[in-house]
């Protein structure tokens, strides 16, 4: 699970796809074409993995396979952002809220079969792991409750066990010696994003089957709870995720 090399390219050498990504965009909302189906269309033209822009690093593509959309939306809203709603750019941006609901066969015609895929890797192995880590979480506090065991020290390293089977700092290092990354006290959203990949390919490799699939479904419905009381109607994907995947 070694972590693929991305070559970032510079915001001041932008390869060809991405130059003629970012002026479709802003052609087709000036033309009157909805700005979010417009967004979509660039993201699938869009090829850089990585890039380094106005002095940020931006990491599109996890491990050459798990494709962070809303952080590329983040990316093109900013060119384009005098042309777009506020409340309906914030929401999405903040709050992963699309201002219109598109089947699964809209997005991928949008988008592209190959990064429609590369977002299911995504929002299964970054936000439905993530959601697993909350969801067990959860289960942890409310077992010491009832117990009348009001300390939360080793909260998440207990989390962590359960799930994974080890407590969360040893895989952590493990990831970033891996990753060939430093091991310091401190991360980066950047790193704790590709760091929850790596962590449900690890889950999908080292646990048994009947648990993977147990685990996926405990984080979907969690994620859907949150859903329902953010009062989001729809994801990216479209899809039914009441079928775990993994």
């Amino acid at each position: 699970m070694t972590r693929t090399a991305e070559q970032a390219t510079s915001s001041k050498s932008l390869l060809t796809s991405d130059a003629e990504a970012i002026r479709h965009l802003e052609q087709e909302i000036a033309g009157g074409r909805h700005w979010y189906v417009a967004l979509l269309e660039a993201m699938g033209m869009w090829s850089s993995a990585a890039e380094d822009h106005h002095g940020r690093k931006y990491r599109y593509l996890i491990a050459g396979e798990a494709f962070d959309w809303l952080l590329l939306a983040e990316r093109l809203c900013e060119v384009v952002d005098s042309l777009l709603p506020v409340d309906e750019k914030e929401a999405l941006l903040f709050y992963a809220r699309p201002p219109m609901k598109l089947s699964a066969g809209e997005v991928k015609s949008l988008i592209g079969q190959s990064k429609y895929r590369q977002y299911l890797n995504y929002f299964y192995g970054v936000t439905v792991e993530q959601a697993l880590i909350m969801a067990v979480e959860e289960e942890v506090h409310k077992e010491r409750r009832v117990s009348g065991y009001n300390n939360d020290v080793d909260v998440s390293n207990e989390t962590y066990r359960r799930i994974y089977g080890e407590a969360r700092q040893a895989l952590l290092k493990r990831f970033r010696k891996e990753a060939g990354y430093p091991q310091l006290r401190s991360t980066t959203l950047a790193e704790m994003k590709e760091f929850s990949y790596w962590l449900f390919k690890y889950r999908i490799e080292q646990c048994e089957p009947a648990k993977v699939a147990s685990d996926t479904r405990k984080a979907l419905d969690y994620l859907k709870g949150q859903w329902t009381r953010q009062g989001v109607f729809s994801v990216l994907a479209a899809e039914d995720i009441s079928a775990a995947r993994p």
